[in-house]
């Protein structure tokens, strides 16, 4: 009996029952923590990507992809959150004076920055 393509790439089967099935192995992965935003996006792409979803876990590149894309989202999120920090007069003054108002505001900075990041990042 002639090999298949799997066979000759250094593939084998397993004999059950009447069946051959394929000796498949994921490759190790280094463990990584993922943090919110790669939770996230973990979730996203489960849900809408599929493909590319089980490219990365087959390939084992998942957990360092999502890792990768959990620093950028809080690098990014963090960049937001200063530059409106600044741009709204958002200052320690300020908590000082009116920690109510400073709270308001800085809370309305870190749900604008939230959205930005999940667009630009997390679910694009």
């Amino acid at each position: 009996m002639a090999k298949t393509i799997f066979e000759e790439l250094g593939g084998r089967y397993e004999r059950q029952g009447d069946y051959l099935i394929p000796c498949l192995n994921v490759p190790a992965e280094e463990e990584q923590p993922i943090g919110t935003w790669g939770q996230w996006h973990l979730d996203y792409l489960k849900q809408y990507r599929r493909v590319t979803y089980t490219n990365l876990l087959t390939s084992g590149k998942l957990n360092a992809y999502l890792a990768d894309i959990d620093r950028q989202a809080q690098e990014r999120f963090e960049q937001l959150i200063e530059g409106m920090k600044q741009a709204q007069g958002i200052t320690e003054r300020l908590k000082e004076e009116n920690a109510l108002e400073w709270v308001q505001r800085l809370n309305n900075v870190r749900a604008c920055a939230r959205e930005i990041v999940e667009k630009e990042i997390i679910y694009a």
